[in-house]
């Protein structure tokens, strides 16, 4: 009941702020699913076992939410995936599947679902029992279209999810932990190249395979958030060549690499005083520690690029929603969110 009520309160709010989100007016795809790490994941986190397991759902987290819920999101407010999904023409966010699973096991066939957690890897090994790692993330999908078979039938189902979105945002937490891991291995400079093409041919692998049994599930419309400019070339030249191989696949590559670069080269530009320190957390630059609930919390929010140490604000969040929906096209290729929601 909890999980529905919530469901309820982020519908109404989404409808609130789209007013200060803009937008057009493209047609709504008829769901959105979304697949990713915790710059998605609107709460799904809260119902992993075990206490290792990175969480949002204390304050400050959720301070400038309806409410002032900690909803599981990490950030202040809503995040991208809440953007992208009122640009897209939703009322409400996809919500956390594990919530659906905790209440009654329902499957919103209007909306989609939201599978993301926070700390998940495009690789099973990062973060590896403390998280929904993407392979799994998919998996929990395959259960989503087989209630959606069930309820209404393959024909109907499968032609609600070849209109659908599919929003992705993951890669970041494989590379922090193979960072991490170079640095405690003390790797030469050459050593580290070598390592990290490796890893790139890993990633591109499983993320062309999660594309490729997506597709077999019916997904045709890709929505992708990159992150590091390395990766992005290699996984711009995967992306087309998966569209030229799988008949009616589109895409649109949305690089969060480039836009984060740019504000933090401009930042008055975009109105923000503060683009070095986090705006929850404890010692240099609010860095050193997550947002808890004894942090140093900074009052201007608005103003501040960075949530906590690894996250972004919700206005950055904003920011970036609706640069890849129809902003500058340097931030989207070959097409933008928009023109992925359009296509047919």
């Amino acid at each position: 009941m909890g999980a529905l009520l919530l469901c309820l309160v982020i519908c109404t709010q989404v409808l609130i702020v789209g007013t200060v989100a803009g937008g057009g007016a493209a047609p709504r795809p008829p769901a959105m699913y979304v697949f990713g790490s915790s710059i998605l994941d609107v709460g799904n986190n809260n119902y992993l076992p075990g206490a290792a397991v990175g969480r949002a759902n204390r304050r400050y987290n959720g301070i400038d939410f309806p409410g002032s819920i900690p909803t599981g999101r990490f950030s202040n407010g809503y995040n991208i995936a809440d953007y992208v999904a009122k640009n897209m023409g939703f009322a409400c966010s996809p919500p956390a599947y594990l919530s659906l699973a905790s209440s009654c096991g329902a499957t919103p066939l209007a909306n989609g679902i939201n599978y993301a957690s926070g700390g998940a890897g495009i690789l099973d090994s990062t973060n590896a029992g403390n998280t929904i790692p993407l392979s799994k993330q998919v998996q929990y999908f395959g259960a989503t279209k087989a209630k959606m078979v069930a309820a209404v039938g393959p024909r109907k189902a499968n032609a609600l999810i070849s209109r659908s979105i599919f929003l992705f945002g993951i890669g970041n937490n494989d590379m922090y932990v193979f960072a991490g891991a170079e640095r405690a291995q003390n790797r030469s400079a050459a050593d580290q190249r070598r390592d990290a093409a490796a890893l790139y041919a890993s990633l591109i692998s499983n993320y062309s395979a999660t594309v490729t049994e997506l597709y077999s599930m019916g997904a045709r419309k890709l929505a992708i958030i990159n992150f590091a400019a390395g990766f992005n070339a290699i996984l711009r030249s995967r992306l087309a060549g998966l569209a030229a191989e799988l008949s009616g696949l589109v895409y649109s590559l949305a690089d969060s690499f480039g836009f984060t670069r740019d504000v933090l080269a401009d930042p008055r530009a975009s109105g923000y005083t503060d683009v070095a320190d986090a705006c929850c957390g404890s010692g240099r630059l609010g860095g050193e520690a997550e947002c808890f609930p004894n942090s140093t919390l900074c009052a201007n929010r608005d103003q501040h690029v960075f949530w906590d140490r690894a996250h972004l604000t919700q206005r950055t969040a904003f920011l970036i929603a609706k640069a890849f929906y129809n902003g500058p096209a340097k931030y989207t290729t070959p097409i933008n969110f928009t023109q992925l929601a359009q296509s047919s």
